[in-house]
C-alpha cells in the first residue's frame, strides 16, 4: 500500500499546501482520502484525475470535501475523462451538500459519482474497509484501509477519541490530524493537539505515526514535537510525499 500526501493544510489551503487529500494506491486501485480546498490541483500533478477509483469523504466541511466541484469540472467538460461513475462515500446527505456547493440550483452530480453512505465495513477494491465516527462537531468517519495485512488508519478531523483509538490498534501507519496548539482554552472535541496525537497513537500501539492537518497559523515544528515526546515514532507530512504502508 502506498500513500501519497497531495495536501496537508488544516482547516483550509496554506501558502505551501492544499487542504486535507491524500491518495492511496494498491494492486492498480487508487482512492483519495478526502478532497479539500485546492487538492484538485495539486493532485493532477500526482495522477491522471481519471484513474481515480474512489472518493472517500471523512466529512463535509470545506477543508475536506469541497474540491469535489473542480473534479465536477473536470470529468464533464476536459475532454479527458472516460465517464465512469466514480463511487463516492460520504456520511448521508453528501450528495446534496456537494450539488450545492458545486451550484446554488443543486443539480445532482449523479452523472459523475455513484454516492454511498459511510459503512461501518465494507470492501473497496483490494481494500477491507472499517470506520469509526470521530469526536468532531459534524459527523466524520475516520478510517482503516487493510491490504495484504497491512493497514493504514486515518482520523479526518477529531478530538481525543476512544473509538478513533480502538480503529487504530494495531495499524501500521496512524496518518492523525494534529490542528490544535497545546492551549488551555482549547473547545472539546474538535482537534487534537500534538501530544494527543501522540497519546493516541501510543495508546492504540501503531507502528508509525504521520502527523497533518496542521493550520498555516500553527507551527508544525512545535507539533511534531509535542507529538514525538510521547510517540517518538512520529514524523510530519509534507505535500507531495510518499509513504509505503
Amino acid at each position: 500500500m502506498r500513500l501519497t500526501v497531495v495536501g496537508c493544510s488544516g482547516s483550509g489551503p496554506g501558502p505551501t499546501s492544499a487542504a486535507s487529500c491524500y491518495l492511496v494506491e494498491h494492486d492498480g486501485f487508487r482512492v483519495l482520502l478526502d478532497l479539500g480546498n485546492g487538492a484538485f490541483g495539486a493532485l493532477q500533478a500526482l495522477a491522471d484525475p481519471d484513474s481515480i477509483d474512489a472518493v472517500y469523504l471523512t466529512h463535509l466541511h470545506a477543508d475536506h470535501c469541497l474540491d469535489v466541484a473542480p473534479m465536477v469540472v473536470w470529468h464533464r467538460w476536459s475532454g479527458r475523462s472516460s465517464r465512469r461513475r466514480v463511487p463516492l462515500i460520504a456520511p448521508a446527505g453528501a450528495d446534496r451538500r456537494l450539488a450545492q456547493a458545486y451550484d446554488a440550483d443543486g443539480a445532482p452530480l449523479t452523472d459523475v459519482f455513484d454516492f454511498a453512505v459511510t459503512p461501518v465495513s465494507a470492501v473497496l477494491g483490494p481494500f477491507e474497509v472499517r470506520t469509526a465516527r470521530t469526536a468532531h462537531p459534524a459527523e466524520c468517519h475516520a478510517i482503516r484501509l487493510t491490504a495484504h495485512g497491512s493497514s493504514l488508519v486515518y482520523t479526518g478531523d477529531t478530538g481525543p477519541s476512544a473509538a478513533v483509538v480502538d480503529l487504530a490498534r494495531g495499524a501500521d501507519v496512524l496518518l492523525a490530524e494534529a490542528a490544535h496548539p497545546e492551549r488551555d482554552d482549547l473547545p472539546p472535541d474538535l482537534h487534537l493537539t500534538g501530544r494527543q496525537a501522540g497519546e493516541a497513537a501510543a495508546a492504540a500501539g501503531v507502528r508509525r505515526l504521520l502527523v497533518t492537518h496542521v493550520p498555516a497559523w500553527v507551527d508544525p515544528a512545535a507539533q511534531l514535537a509535542a507529538a514525538q515526546a510521547v510517540f517518538p515514532a512520529a514524523e510530519l507530512v509534507r505535500p507531495g510525499a510518499t509513504y509505503v504502508v
